[in-house]
């Protein structure tokens, strides 16, 4: 069981594997330069925030109390560990949850060199089940189809539909089942990258398992973290889950083409969305009527065509040192 956030590990299944995962083999990642590095991948899915201001903390950094106190209501996050598990002292459940969140950094730090590496610009996409994730990610490759290349590394606790649905699409996915787990982990994503036939220079989209709570500290080596929240879950839910939005880079409002039937006060939503992380960027969109997709779709290009200038960047670097070194050798000749 993860103790950070309490589900159950050892039960996670990634397509084209005939077998459970332990995960106890290596990864092995080719590089720019046609070398390739594996590492090996224990399984005790440690995960620790080693950034400053990355533990749970970040809420204290926002600078708001998010909830009023009021007499008999019970607050279990007010001691340093921010949770609680009966019978385990605030002490032993900060320290597990730094050794957990420590081994998914290194993950987190292998996956983010992977991405560097071949010019990938990877997303985390987080939500609350419903939300229209999986439908605003259909609508957002077929709208992106002969601009650039697209994979998708699907989280869910079961079944394959949702990759099923981006497969329809003509773009590579491949499904991690978590089993018991509620979010996905770096380790889980660096094997599902194994499996998934994407070329360098693309984008990748992690749909992260519905839950506005764990996947929130777990860093998977993305580029950013992208809440979605649609118009029909309530404009609160950026106080009442507080760590997601404050993790978070993006929001996208969605759904929006309902809003001439519903209640839903957007200027509070985001007033909300803001007094947790005020760097928080919004966009408005509805995979229905297309509203503020071309604003959505124009934020993921200029992400790829950052991380393809990174990359080439690199690449020049490394033939820029070969170039010196062969040149020094000739001197000595």
């Amino acid at each position: 069981m993860c103790t950070v956030c309490g589900c159950g590990q050892g039960e996670t299944h990634i397509e084209g594997q005939e077998h459970e995962h332990p995960h106890d083999h290596a990864h092995e990642h080719t590089h720019a330069d046609g070398t390739t590095h594996s590492h090996p991948h224990p399984h005790e899915h440690s995960h620790e925030h080693t950034e400053p201001g990355h533990a749970h903390d970040h809420l204290h950094d926002a600078g708001a109390t998010h909830y009023h106190e009021h007499k008999g209501d019970l607050h279990y996050g007010l001691g340093p560990a921010h949770a609680h598990a009966p019978g385990m002292s605030q002490e032993r459940m900060v320290k597990i949850e730094q050794d957990i969140l420590g081994k998914n950094n290194a993950y987190a730090t292998e996956n983010r060199q992977y991405f560097a590496e071949h010019g990938l610009f990877a997303v985390n996409l987080v939500s609350s089940p419903g939300s229209g994730k999986t439908t605003l990610l259909v609508k957002t490759i077929q709208d992106l189809a002969g601009r650039l290349p697209v994979g998708v590394v699907e989280g869910d606790q079961q079944t394959s539909f949702d990759a099923d649905r981006i497969r329809a699409t003509g773009a590579p996915a491949v499904q991690v089942n978590t089993g018991r787990g509620c979010h996905l982990d770096a380790h889980m994503v660096g094997h599902a990258l194994e499996r998934l036939s994407l070329p360098d220079d693309g984008l990748l989209m992690i749909e992260n398992v519905g839950n506005l709570v764990c996947p929130s500290a777990f860093d998977l080596g993305e580029a950013h973290k992208v809440v979605i929240l649609s118009v029909t879950e309530g404009e609160d839910k950026p106080l009442k889950y507080p760590d997601m939005f404050h993790a978070a880079d993006l929001m996208l409002l969605n759904k929006v083409d309902l809003l001439p039937h519903l209640t839903f006060d957007v200027d509070r939503c985001v007033e909300y969305a803001h007094r947790i992380n005020p760097k928080l960027e919004v966009l408005k969109v509805s995979a229905t009527s297309g509203e503020g997709m071309e604003r959505w779709l124009a934020w993921l290009t200029e992400g790829v065509d950052v991380a393809i200038a990174a990359r080439q960047q690199n690449v020049n670097l490394l033939k820029k040192r070969i170039a010196e070194l062969e040149a020094r050798l000739a001197a000595k000749g």
